[in-house]
């Protein structure tokens, strides 16, 4: 579980730049890094809005992710 400072600087990121916040919590090549990079695209204020929401909201749990349908 993150610290309250490092939750603090991602939020801070992801008001400055969106999808470097959400790079920082979740990686480049995730599913929430590329919502979040349209959504900016797009839109700087969805952007945030989303980067926000994938900060705080979303946990980076890979495991239930890319678990087998058999398992």
């Amino acid at each position: 579980m993150p610290s309250r400072c490092e939750v603090f600087l991602e939020i801070l990121l992801a008001i400055l730049i969106p999808p470097l916040g959400v790079f920082f919590r979740h990686g480049c090549c995730s599913c929430e890094f590329f919502i979040c990079l349209i959504l900016t695209l797009l839109g700087y204020v969805p952007g945030i809005i989303y980067a926000v929401y994938a900060i705080v909201v979303r946990e980076a749990n890979p495991d239930d992710e890319w678990r087998p349908l058999n398992a």
